[in-house]
């Protein structure tokens, strides 16, 4: 198990700027789905994103706390806007 702090804090310290959304899509604080906007991302493919947010999370998911991860990345650019809550 991680917590959403310390996952997000993972995530910050290779990627300073990023601007981290979290969701525990179980309950069970070991699967979960991540939306990060950074400037980290411009000019590399999806493949190349992927790889560089499994780096930033190599020690976590190495060790088991982090049993499945869904991940959204995008360039502030790219960012989608928010939904209004409740949809």
């Amino acid at each position: 198990m991680i917590s959403k702090d310390v996952l997000i804090s993972y995530i910050q310290k290779a990627m300073p700027d990023a601007v981290v959304t979290v969701a525990d899509r179980t309950g069970t604080m070991d699967h979960y789905r991540v939306q990060i906007v950074s400037e980290a991302f411009r000019g590399r493919n999806l493949l190349d994103r992927q790889r560089f947010v499994y780096q930033a999370l190599s020690e976590p998911m190495q060790d088991g706390r982090i049993h499945a991860l869904e991940i959204k990345s995008y360039t502030p650019e790219e960012a989608p806007t928010q939904a209004p809550s409740g949809h």
